[in-house]
């Protein structure tokens, strides 16, 4: 599926003025293989914590995107270049961080797409703490579990349904 989020926003301006279609701020950054990725969303709400990150990556993607709340932490890295790799060979369409990752010269040869607000070379603790399948909210923006997501060079759209 080929699409730009601009475009995406131009034919779907009801649903922009609707809040059904809404525009993540501009304040991730771009990292793998595929700059552009789409497909339903899967929410995980942790904090400085990977462990359910590692267990949702080991399962089968099946063209979906990994929406992982943390907090929005400058302090450690959520995903790595394991991870990355897990999720490339499990089907993920890509990553949505609210938090860092680390191994970027990893990541950046995985074929998956993944945004973050920026890289941290420490690793996450290990307690296995957080939520699945919940609502997060990521720059004020709710996004539910099965929502789209479409990213690509000009930005990450969140859709209620698929376009």
């Amino acid at each position: 599926m080929t699409f730009a989020t601009c475009d995406l926003c131009d034919a779907n301006e009801d649903k922009l003025a609707n809040g059904t279609l809404t525009v993540l701020p501009p304040m991730f950054a771009s990292f793998g293989k595929q700059v552009a990725f789409s497909g339903p969303a899967k929410t995980l709400k942790v904090f400085e914590d990977n462990v359910m990150v590692r267990a949702a990556l080991e399962t089968p993607g099946q063209g979906r995107v990994l929406v992982v709340d943390g907090g929005g932490s400058l302090r450690c890295a959520l995903v790595g270049g394991n991870l990355g790799v897990l999720a490339q060979n499990n089907g993920w369409a890509g990553i949505l961080v609210n938090g860092c990752v680390r191994d970027v010269l990893e990541l950046n040869a995985c074929e998956i797409g993944l945004r973050a607000l920026t890289t941290h070379p420490q690793r996450s603790m290990r307690k296995g703490s957080g939520d699945a399948d919940i609502r997060v909210s990521i720059a004020g923006v709710a996004i539910y579990p099965g929502d789209w997501i479409y990213a690509d060079a000009d930005g990450i759209l969140i859709s209620r349904g698929q376009l």
